[in-house]
């Protein structure tokens, strides 16, 4: 099967992609693993070291061609002080819970979390369910050589009401994976990622993945 063996930043390239991948943020973290973009190229992610990818970069195929990564837009809450203060205190709590979280503009962003949710509602913030791509800071996130800058996606956000919230049992909230959405994207139709190689077990998009462990 064809390779994908490097990635190119964001913005550090201008070739016309050969095809378009689009995933979600737990498939925007791996080394290596099967994948199938929008125009049907099917290919393997075969990297050196696990890369935190984001929304334009490129992954570059063994015979040149490129392949663009787009963020998929993901099932998230927006998090909204009266203050500054009252944010540092919401970044500490969630810090301290050590959830993936992407700063937008003045707000936090997280995925959805019913738990979590209640506790931001208690401190005195607001919580806007919203359907945007999720870039959360790096740290951990990040492998070394590839931290580039965060992209600000506001354009991509709608606002959701009346979703059924889903209940998750938790004894702590420390706690970095994502949580088992459906949602649906007027979108065109998403390139598939197949974990034929990961540490994590997911269902994206009613597809069914195996996971060596």
């Amino acid at each position: 099967m064809l390779r994908a063996t490097s990635v190119r930043a964001a913005n550090s390239w201008r070739d016309t992609p050969a095809d378009t991948i689009v995933l979600e943020f737990d498939d925007r973290h791996r080394r290596r693993m099967a994948m199938t973009g929008t125009r049907g190229l099917e290919f393997l992610l075969d990297l050196p070291e696990t890369v935190a990818l984001r929304g334009g970069d490129a992954l570059v195929l063994e015979d040149g061609r490129l392949v663009e990564v787009v963020a998929a837009p993901e099932a998230l809450i927006e998090l909204r002080g009266v203050d500054p203060r009252q944010m540092v205190r919401l970044a500490w709590h969630l810090g301290n819970r050590h959830l993936p979280v992407q700063i937008a503009g003045k707000h936090l962003r997280i995925r959805r979390d019913h738990v979590i949710e209640e506790m931001v509602r208690g401190l005195g913030a607001s919580v806007v369910e919203i359907e945007a791509p999720f870039d959360p800071e790096g740290g951990a996130y990040v492998s070394a050589g590839h931290d580039h800058g965060h992209h600000d996606h506001d354009h991509h956000d709608h606002a959701h009401h009346g979703h059924d919230h889903h209940d998750h049992d938790h004894d702590h909230h420390d706690h970095g994976h994502a949580h088992d959405h459906h949602h649906d994207h007027d979108r065109q139709q998403h390139g598939h990622a197949h974990h034929d190689h990961d540490d994590h077990d997911h269902k994206h998009h009613g597809h069914h993945h195996d996971h060596k462990r």
